[in-house]
């Protein structure tokens, strides 16, 4: 398939093959070479996160990284206001809707990945957001035609195919170098609490060094790329406390403006200013490597984690963990690294 262009504009020509079968159908629109990185790495968010959860999942990617994933699950009346979702509305809607409200300024010209099939409520939420394309395993009678009209005709539109199975190698070639490695299809612990398990599908899509905060089915949190673990849980941390100081913004504050895109600024910069009459808490963490020193759980325990997967097995394990214990944390040792790189 002939693409738009490279990851920049000025890389031309680009293109993609598919080898063998391909794991989705483009339905509208043209793709650029980034466009299709954050479809197949959201795509395989929600499809992992639906199938270890029973439910549908969504999830927003800007840059090859989650700016949010979640579970379809309740709507509070700040999300429902802020977007203009019923807290009624079918769990596509409600999934895409939380995963968008993790972080919806980073959100801001998405690529969308849902689980289960886009409905007429669904595209009538992304009518109204900025957002640059959908990979969904199905389209209702109409949808495609009112989401094919963003963007002025160019919003790319991709149908995944659920029963697509992988290559067992994944194949890289850098600077004259050809990289092969197994496909990374390690099973999560069982037993893991719905969150813990969405926080490490999550991580394991996250470039490293990551890590993804979660409550209630829904991640408050994601940090990608850092050079410093204790760096990506203040980031992460960070994040979750600008989510939880959003809850306290009052909805009469946001009348009258109609964008939404208007009202997520106004939300922002109203929440600078708030201090929440209760802190946040019972929130779970993911690390997609060993937590390395002491400072990681002190920062976590900063922002209300009291649960944390993370693979285990640094030589400081036995400070991290003691860490936890004054902290009232509960740590899960998963024994898998989930580097992405």
């Amino acid at each position: 398939m002939r693409l738009r262009y490279g990851m920049n504009p000025h890389q031309i020509p680009a293109s993609v093959e598919a080898i063998g079968a391909a794991p989705f159908a483009v339905v509208h629109g043209r793709p650029s070479y980034l466009n299709l990185l954050d479809a197949v790495a959201a795509w395989q968010v929600v499809r992992e996160a639906s199938a270890g959860s029973g439910t549908v999942a969504a999830a927003s990617f800007k840059h090859v990284s989650p700016a949010g994933a979640a579970l379809a699950g309740p709507i509070d009346p700040v999300t429902a206001g802020l977007f203009g979702v019923d807290p009624a509305a079918d769990a596509v809607t409600r999934a895409y809707t939380r995963a968008r409200d993790t972080d919806p300024k980073s959100s801001y010209g998405d690529l969308v990945a849902v689980s289960a099939p886009v409905t007429a409520d669904l595209a009538d939420l992304l009518r109204r957001v900025v957002s640059d394309g959908i990979i969904a395993p199905g389209y209702a009678p109409g949808t495609v035609g009112v989401l094919a009209r963003k963007k002025n005709g160019a919003y790319l539109i991709l149908e995944a195919d659920p029963a697509f199975v992988p290559p067992a190698a994944e194949v890289r070639e850098v600077y004259g170098l050809r990289f092969v490695q197994r496909r990374d299809e390690a099973p999560l612990p069982d037993g893991l609490p719905g969150d813990l398990r969405l926080a490490l599908t999550t991580v394991r899509h996250t470039p490293s060094n990551a890590v993804v905060l979660v409550r209630d089915g829904a991640t408050l949190g994601v940090a990608a790329g850092q050079q410093s673990r204790v760096d990506c849980v203040r980031l992460a941390g960070g994040k979750a406390e600008v989510w939880h100081r959003r809850r306290f913004v009052p909805a009469d504050a946001l009348a009258g403006i109609a964008r939404v895109q208007d009202r997520v600024a106004s939300q922002l910069r109203l929440a600078e200013a708030v201090v929440p009459p209760v802190p946040l808490a019972g929130v779970s963490l993911a690390s997609d490597g060993a937590l390395p020193f002491a400072d990681t759980i002190t920062e976590a325990a900063r922002h209300g984690v009291r649960h944390i997967a993370e693979p285990g097995g640094s030589i400081r394990s036995t400070a991290v963990a003691e860490a936890a214990r004054a902290h009232h944390i509960d740590i899960t040792h998963t024994g898998l690294r989930l580097f992405r790189h």
